[in-house]
């Protein structure tokens, strides 16, 4: 069976407007958040990526029920039955450690195996597991499986993360969030996906505060009932629509986002030339004049430049004059993007932490392959400033993070289809 790929006739300026759909890091732990409830809960905007069918997979073989109605998921966790998800599961993405805080919160048991993904370098999970060992959790590991308990009810603890891990919150805030106590969670990251968990969360009465700074606070409650929940837009999907806007030299409205969440973004674009402009609930990028070098851009937890957003910008950048220069402070193999995007005639100099991009007039049409999610959305924007023809392959790692990809380009006139 031929894999399929993603066939580019580059070349096009991209115009007209867009809908971003829901946060794919918003949502995976919103549905591991369900499980905490004993009632039923109806997730709005909750976007149709590969990673979501992952964890509706996950709750239905804990017991849980799952049904699609739209743009919605409704989720009943009064049927969860199951404390342990399998390795093939755990191995589908990397967020599934999430589901590790929600099971222990709600049965005091869970049991799963260490999480895939992409592959991004060592993102080891010990701040999480040292966090839940705070609460009170004993885990034990044997052979890549861990086997956690919470012997009592969470009594609270007051704990300061090493650094600001944004799994290792959310974990931490979901095996509090039933607890007896208060639990207070120092140097905690900060990104918008954490304050829409607790937002979920305090609409199915859990009792959250201090989430978006520093310091989270949980105090424990004895039940959470089931909510109606609108998802967050994705700001990473929200880049890419810029960036396409950017690198064919078009101009793009986006509808559905939340201009406050993205600054650390719309600035890069801004001192690459393009012109952005922010609304209540949409961005407008216009780049008819041509792109500019951005002089040195540094990857930083929230709200700094988000690593997500890297591989999207380098692409950007391969067409803008001068010489630009990336600092990845995040992720040790975040330049994933760079061998392939020389293939379309970049000048990419990547070693270490840092990329040295060198503007280039024109890009020509090559066969590249995906090697993680950003990276792969990074392939398809250089194919659409590309002269020629470009194909797109893997595009599993694309389907994780973007809701047909290809359909919401093609409105704003690109030529690609998925063959």
């Amino acid at each position: 069976m031929t894999e399929s790929r993603l066939y580019i006739e580059g070349g096009k300026k991209l115009s007209g407007e867009i809908s971003v759909h829901g946060a794919k890091n918003s949502v995976l732990p919103v549905l591991a958040a369900a499980l905490l409830s004993q009632d039923v809960c109806r997730i709005e905007n909750c976007p149709a990526l590969s990673d979501v069918y992952s964890s509706t997979r996950i709750l239905r073989s804990l017991g849980c029920k799952c049904r699609r109605d739209g743009s919605a998921l409704e989720v009943d966790a009064r049927t969860l039955s199951g404390c342990e998800i399998s390795e093939d599961l755990m191995r589908e993405m990397r967020s599934s450690i999430v589901f590790l805080g929600a099971i222990l919160g709600r049965l005091r048991r869970c049991r799963l195996s260490f999480p895939g993904g992409c592959e991004l370098g060592p993102r080891p999970i010990d701040i999480h597991l040292s966090g839940l060992s705070k609460l009170g959790a004993k885990i034990t590991e044997d052979h890549g499986v861990l086997d956690c308990t919470l012997p009592q009810s969470v009594s609270g603890a007051d704990m300061t993360l090493p650094l600001p891990s944004v799994g290792a919150t959310e974990n931490i805030m979901l095996a509090a969030v039933l607890g007896s106590g208060e639990t207070v969670i120092r140097n905690a990251a900060r990104e918008p996906e954490i304050s829409d968990l607790a937002g979920f969360l305090n609409a199915c009465g859990a009792k959250i505060s201090g989430q978006g700074s520093s310091t989270v606070t949980v105090k424990g409650v004895g039940r959470l009932h089931g909510a109606e929940y609108s998802v967050m837009p994705d700001r990473i999907v929200a880049a890419t629509y810029m960036g396409a806007a950017a690198i064919t030299g078009g101009e793009v409205m986006l509808k559905g986002v939340r201009p406050a969440d993205m600054y650390s973004t719309t600035a890069v674009f801004e001192q690459a030339g393009a012109a952005v402009y922010p609304y209540s609930d949409r961005i407008y990028i216009s780049a008819k004049r041509p792109l500019k070098a951005v002089k040195t851009l540094r990857t930083a937890p929230y709200p700094g430049f988000a690593t997500d957003c890297q591989p999207i910008v380098m692409a950007v950048l391969t067409k803008a004059r001068g010489t630009s220069m990336i600092v990845e402070n995040i992720f040790e193999n975040r330049f994933r993007a760079a061998p392939e995007l020389r293939r379309l005639g970049a000048d990419i100099k990547a070693e270490g932490k840092v990329a040295v991009i060198e503007g280039v007039p024109r890009l020509s049409g090559a066969a590249l392959v995906a090697t993680d999610l950003r990276a792969g959305a990074a392939l398809v924007l250089g194919g659409l400033a590309a002269e020629g023809v470009t194909t797109v392959s893997n595009l599993g790692y694309i389907d994780r993070g973007y809701e047909s990809l290809e359909t919401s380009l093609r409105s704003l006139g690109a030529r690609i289809r998925r063959i």
